[in-house]
């Protein structure tokens, strides 16, 4: 794989399943160069094995779509342009010209259909008056100063949060045999409203929070959604409320004798007598979120004693999204962490539970209806496809990926463990280049540090290997899906165990397999990644060269600048100045050696700025060979996300850093790659 097929990466929406059975729908996005955006439709997708799969809709971004219960209408989101906000927009089921329903300021991040298919209840940010183009001619540097009370007032990807807060709105979905609204012309334009052209919602909370995972009772009279308790400034909480879905004040509804929690997504089961919840615990601190599996709770819709239904030491169904969905009158459906993969449950309220799909995969979405079981995933061979499952198996509905792997040689990872220098086995992967060796290696540290590398295509590992270059990849200690202690312990001890896993992983490979080059080593990683390249190479120097991206490098600079820096390094580092400067990148910096690209996005607020230029000022002064790379108007998530045109260049880049310290067939040093003379720099 090459950085130009970036846009041969289709990725596949949870699916939508009609009510029959006979169906689902599901959004295919991917990156695309000419419009410097991602863009993608919605696809239907028949179980009938004599029907393939059709694009249904044209729009620039179509995504999560979702059937009404009755089957008859398709609500999904529509980006119209690149700098367009998604906003709501509703079909007929069989077809038809889409219609909005919604046009925010800034844009619908996500909704719920009732379970009379009438109503929709959408989350949407709701900007202060002045702020945010709300008042004309006034823009973000003419805009009143914000006076700021909370530690959590900023948010990466987002920028501040408190005077736009994701509030809840109920709208009625119009008829379809409806005639279609005009536009009045003359007179008639003296009573017209903008805002007549979608149908009117009303405002269901207002509280100066963000308030998320809404979805109706099964009845349709009440409005499930969490948001943070007034008085909660200083914690992680956040608790499980209702509203009456015609307006009113919230409720709470409190697990009964439950520990402070972390609520991420509710939902009330099917016959309506359960609430579904997934949390994890804060500790007394409120704060102590590391290496807490969130767990999928059960207690009575009215409030009571909450039983946890998975496994808070061994499981983790913190998967992206924390999404629950429903199957048969008291059952959920959610996806759990397991070792590099990730696997599709189904627990019920009575206790019973089943492993529906596991293996080499990755699950990313999973839906029932009609007696069908739709899932979507991704594994070694495909960025995403959707299949059904029958008799316990799955029957593959799409491949969209088969263009990536004609035009590309999509190389499989090859599964291996290896013992840390005490013995601890470390889980990880080989990505192979093709050919006989020796070949260079880099060793790849994921982020986190509670997450994990998985047996899914990844980009970066196939771009590397197509490049030449044999990756390695692990999930020492710290990472999540192998239990609570494999997580917690690096907590108070960063750098030291951790960083031990991944030298032997990447010892125990040398060893393995003659191909592998000893002498021709790199290293890299981002955010915690990052953090443990910097530290790895401050004191081990076996490495021709380093790639330190949007790391976490000075803990005392991010504690005040970081949108999660008021907790993340007290509760993994601890308080004192002495074990806080043991474990920092910038208090070793003095014994790096090894040359260093430094990579950060002018506007991470996960990992800001400063932390990626001032680690390149100290090796610059220290007469290191570095080179700081800097994106603007990208985030902490620009490997993932960034713009296509940035991610290709952010490719390039490092390809052309590779190639000057360790050059393969496949990427041949270049002169002057990066600009730069032997052994120079440049600011």
């Amino acid at each position: 794989m090459k950085p130009e097929h970036l846009p041969l990466l289709n990725s596949v929406s949870a699916p939508a399943v009609h009510p029959d059975g006979s169906r689902a729908v599901v959004s295919v996005t991917r990156p695309d160069f000419d419009a410097d955006a991602y863009v993608g439709q919605l696809w239907n997708v028949p179980l009938d094995p004599g029907q393939l799969p059709r694009r249904i809709t044209r729009g620039f971004k179509d995504s999560a779509p979702a059937f009404s219960p009755d089957g008859l209408a398709l609500a999904f989101v529509r980006v119209i342009g690149p700098s367009a906000k998604p906003q709501l927009f509703v079909v007929e089921a069989g077809g038809g010209e889409p219609r909005a329903l919604t046009d925010r300021p800034l844009g619908v991040e996500a909704f719920a259909w009732s379970s009379d298919s009438r109503r929709i209840v959408f989350s949407s940010r709701e900007p202060a008056t002045g702020r945010y183009g709300t008042m004309e001619n006034v823009g973000a540097g003419a805009e009143d100063p914000r006076l700021v009370t909370d530690y959590q007032y900023r948010l990466n990807g987002v920028g501040y949060i408190q005077d736009k807060p994701v509030q809840l709105f109920v709208l009625d979905v119009p008829e379809f045999g409806e005639e279609p609204r005009v536009v009045p012309r003359g007179r008639a334009q003296r009573d017209h409203h903008p805002a007549g052209d979608v149908p009117q919602a009303w405002q269901l909370t207002s509280a100066a929070t963000d308030h998320e995972s809404a979805g109706f009772s099964t009845d349709g009279a009440f409005v499930y959604f969490v948001a943070a308790p007034p008085g909660s400034d200083d914690t992680l909480e956040t608790g499980i409320y209702r509203v009456p879905a015609g307006g009113g004040d919230p409720l709470r509804v409190e697990p009964a004798g439950a520990p402070r929690l972390a609520v991420q997504s509710v939902r009330q089961s099917r016959d309506g007598e359960w609430l579904f919840f997934i949390a994890r615990g804060l500790g007394e601190t409120g704060t102590d979120f590391v290496a807490r599996n969130p767990v999928l709770y059960c207690m009575p819709a009215d409030g009571g004693d909450a039983a946890a239904l998975t496994d808070p030491q061994m499981m983790d169904v913190s998967c992206p999204g924390g999404r629950i969905e429903l199957r048969g009158p008291a059952g959920a459906m959610v996806l759990n962490n397991a070792q590099g993969t990730v696997e599709l449950m189904e627990l019920h309220a009575d206790g019973d539970h089943a492993l529906l799909v596991h293996g080499d995969r990755v699950v990313t979405g999973a839906a029932w209806a009609g007696g069908s079981m739709l899932v979507s995933f991704s594994d070694p061979s495909t960025a995403g496809d959707l299949a059904v499952l029958e008799g316990g198996q799955l029957r593959l509905l799409t491949d969209f990926s088969a263009a990536l792997r004609v035009q590309s040689d999509v190389v499989v990872p090859q599964e291996l463990t290896f013992p840390s220098a005490d013995g601890y086995p470390v889980h990880g992967w080989l990505v192979r280049p093709a050919g006989k060796g020796p070949h260079p290696v880099l060793l790849s540290i994921h982020g986190g540090p509670f997450a994990q590398y998985t047996v899914a295509l990844h980009d970066e590992a196939q771009v590397y290997a197509g490049a030449g270059y044999a990756v390695l990849m692990c999930n020492p200690r710290g990472s999540a899906g192998y239990g609570r202690d494999h997580g917690l312990a690096v907590k108070g001890a960063m750098g030291t165990l951790d960083m031990q896993d991944v030298l032997g992983f990447l010892e125990g490979a040398l060893d393995k397999f003659p191909a592998l080059d000893a002498g021709r080593l790199g290293i890299m990683g981002g955010s915690y990644g990052g953090y443990l390249t910097a530290q790895t190479i401050a004191s081990d120097h076996r490495f021709s060269a380093a790639i330190v991206e949007r790391g976490f490098l000075d803990p005392v600079s991010f504690e005040g600048s970081a949108d999660i820096g008021w907790y993340f390094g007290t509760e993994y580092m601890g308080r004192s100045g002495a074990a806080v400067a043991s474990q920092s990148p910038m208090e070793h910096v003095d014994g790096v050696r090894t040359p260093a690209l430094v990579i950060h996005s002018e506007d991470d607020l996960r990992c800001p700025v400063e932390q990626g230029q001032r680690y390149f000022t100290a090796l610059k002064r220290n007469g290191v060979p570095t080179a700081l790379l800097l994106f603007p108007g990208e985030d902490h998530e620009l490997s993932r996300s960034g713009t296509p045109h940035h991610r290709r260049l952010r490719f390039e880049h490092i390809l052309r850093w590779w190639s000057r310290f360790l050059p393969t067939a496949g990427n041949p040093a270049s002169p002057g790659a990066e600009g730069l003379p032997d052994g120079g720099t440049r600011d």
